[in-house]
């Protein structure tokens, strides 16, 4: 009888093992449909965008009022006599630049003057000088102003310089470069392993006191020529000291870049 028992159990047991492969296949078969959906509702969505897109392409109104004819037309016609008439061209009101350039060249030689007055004293002893033009102003200091020897770090006198030309240009737009010289001496630090450095870094911490006392930074370069555009001889010690300079370029113009050029 035991035997027997189990045999029933085992047969019922097998003949409902196909329910189970049923199932999946049922929830495969749903999941295909559900993602069949959805790929058609997007489909639909894309192809209705589309659809009226094209619509208003097609449907917009002629933009263009007489067609481009090829060829030649009669001589005479009224269409050719209308298009020989030439039209003048639209133009806006010319500025008058000439009287802007006027007013900043006259404020380019009253902050010469200014400049002057601040540095009489300094003038008078040889180590500044100031000259101008219509478009640059030119501020030379000797490097014994700012400068030790060799150095690039400004020394204690050197701050009230440049406060001084710093109350100048505060107020103003005027773009500066600021030029740093050497004389032909060589020099070779691990600071400065040649002229070039030296030059370049002392006009940028010129620049940097500049900031400091207020200048505006985008007005302001820096560039070093090192030894190679003196002023004066380097077989003497006085042209020496004269070509070991620091000179502030300042336009009539405000963009720094546009001085350059």
């Amino acid at each position: 009888m035991i035997r027997r028992r189990r045999t029933e159990e085992d047969d019922l047991h097998n003949t409902e093992r196909w329910l189970i492969s049923y199932a999946d296949f049922i929830t495969l078969l749903f999941a295909f449909f559900v993602v069949m959906y959805s790929v058609s509702s997007v489909n639909e969505g894309k192809y209705k965008v589309l659809s009226e897109t094209l619509t208003g392409v097609f449907n917009a109104p002629q933009r263009s009022f007489q067609p481009i004819e090829i060829g030649e037309r009669p001589q005479g016609s009224p269409e050719q006599a209308a298009e020989d008439v030439i039209q003048p061209p639209v133009t806006e009101a010319p500025r008058n630049p000439t009287m802007d350039e006027a007013g900043r060249t006259e404020a380019l030689r009253a902050m010469a003057d200014q400049l002057a007055l601040e540095f009489d004293e300094l003038i008078n002893q040889g180590v500044v000088t100031v000259e101008s033009n219509e478009e640059w102003l030119e501020l030379s200091l000797r490097n014994s102003l700012l400068f030790g020897s060799g150095d690039a770090e400004p020394h204690y006198d050197a701050f009230e310089v440049i406060e001084t030309i710093a109350s100048v240009l505060v107020d103003k737009d005027n773009a500066v470069r600021v030029e740093g010289f050497t004389d032909n001496q060589p020099i070779r630090t691990n600071a400065f392993p040649s002229n070039w450095e030296l030059s370049a870094a002392r006009a940028a911490a010129v620049v940097r006191m500049l900031t400091m006392e207020g200048v505006d930074a985008q007005r302001l370069a820096a560039v070093g020529y090192g030894q190679y555009q003196p002023v004066a001889r380097n077989d003497t010690e006085e042209g020496r000291r004269r070509n070991r300079r620091v000179v502030l370029l300042i336009s009539r113009d405000a963009s720094i870049r546009g001085a350059m050029r």
